[in-house]
Parts: C-alpha cells; structure tokens; sequence
C-alpha cells in the first residue's frame, strides 16, 4: 500500500531534518514482519510519531489512531490527509477500535503508544500514563503481529541530543488466543510492556 501525498511529503521534509539536525538512529527495522501489524512503542514527546515513522517510509508507513480533538478544520484535513483516524480518549471507542482491526487485517501498520499519552510534561494531565490494553486488543482480534518500540530523546528535542528508535521482535501471542479476550489482552500487555521497557534501557 503506498502512503497518501500528504504523508509522503511530510516524510520527505522530515528526513533532513531528523537524519542531520537530530543524527537519527534506527535500529531493529529487520524485526518488522510483512503484512498488517500494530506497532507499539513508549510515548514521552508529540513528536514520537516521526522517528518512530520515518526509518520504515516509504515500504511501511504507520497509521495513527488521533485524538478526536484533533478533529478541527482545517486541522482535520492534514490528520486525515496523513493517514491517521480519529480516537476518543478516556472512552471505550468501538468505532476506532473496529477500525484499527480492519486496517491491521488489510495489511496496514499500525502505530500505537500503550500508555495512551505522554509520560513526562510540566502541566497537570487529565490522562494519566499508564498502560493500557488496545495494542493487544487490536492485534489479537486482528490475528496481525505486535511489535515492541521504543524511542528515546524526543522529549530533548531543544538540546539538539542523537534520536534513537529502537523495534523488537513480535511478542508471542499464540499460546494466548484460546483465552478470554480480556484475559489474553491483559496478559499480553504485560509482556508488551516488558518488551518495551527493556528496549527503551538499551537505547
């Protein structure tokens, strides 16, 4: 699938900038299977979205689930125009998550943060950083991959400091399918998170 006009010219203005400004650094991109797969990855900055994407363009470009306050023209037309879908926050989203099943399941990627917002920022959040399920959820039901990121210094971006983003291999999920759907999406979070985690140390 070859990713919109607006997605591919973001991508190009970013290369420069994120290859020489910032030096980025990609490791791990053999991990990526082919195919639908959810990509998830440790959320410290609202710039993640572009290391995160930019070392698999043009043969992988991420679809991101976008907060629906996001949604205000003429905002909307460059969140759609790059492939995102809207989410609304704090909300069981059936709509999103049916979504995000069938584009997996069509061979897209999708690119999610577990923790569902910023774990470090200087004003008080009304969403606590704390992981959550949809990832799992969303692979599962998809039957697709999940596969473990991480990024590091996006949340440094004035000092100028090396991007690193790092991908892992797909957690296992296999031995979980026979489960409860709550059960197997639990317990595969965990050993996301723990892939995670190991991944953003080693960066």
């Amino acid at each position: 699938m070859r990713p919109p006009a607006l997605y591919n010219v973001i991508a190009a203005l970013s290369w420069p900038v994120l290859h020489g400004l910032y030096r980025l650094e990609a490791r791990g991109t053999e991990n990526l299977p082919d195919g639908g797969f959810v990509l998830a990855c440790n959320h410290l900055s609202s710039f993640d979205p572009w290391p995160l994407g930019l070392p698999l363009w043009p043969r992988t470009w991420l679809r991101f689930m976008a907060k629906s306050e996001l949604y205000w023209f003429p905002l909307k037309l460059v969140v759609d125009g790059a492939g995102a879908f809207p989410v609304r926050r704090g909300q069981r989203d059936v709509v999103a998550m049916d979504t995000a099943i069938r584009l997996a399941r069509e061979g897209n990627a999708i690119a999610m943060f577990p923790e569902g917002t910023r774990r470090r920022k200087g004003l008080v959040k009304k969403f606590e950083a704390r992981p959550r399920t949809g990832a799992a959820r969303i692979a599962l039901e998809a039957g697709v991959p999940l596969v473990p990121a991480a990024v590091s210094g996006t949340d440094r971006l004035l000092r100028l400091g090396k991007l690193r983003v790092v991908y892992g291999r797909p957690v296992e999920l296999d031995d979980l399918r026979g489960l409860d759907g709550h059960e197997a999406a639990q317990r595969a979070t965990e050993r996301l998170m723990e892939r995670i985690y190991e991944l953003e140390a080693s960066l």
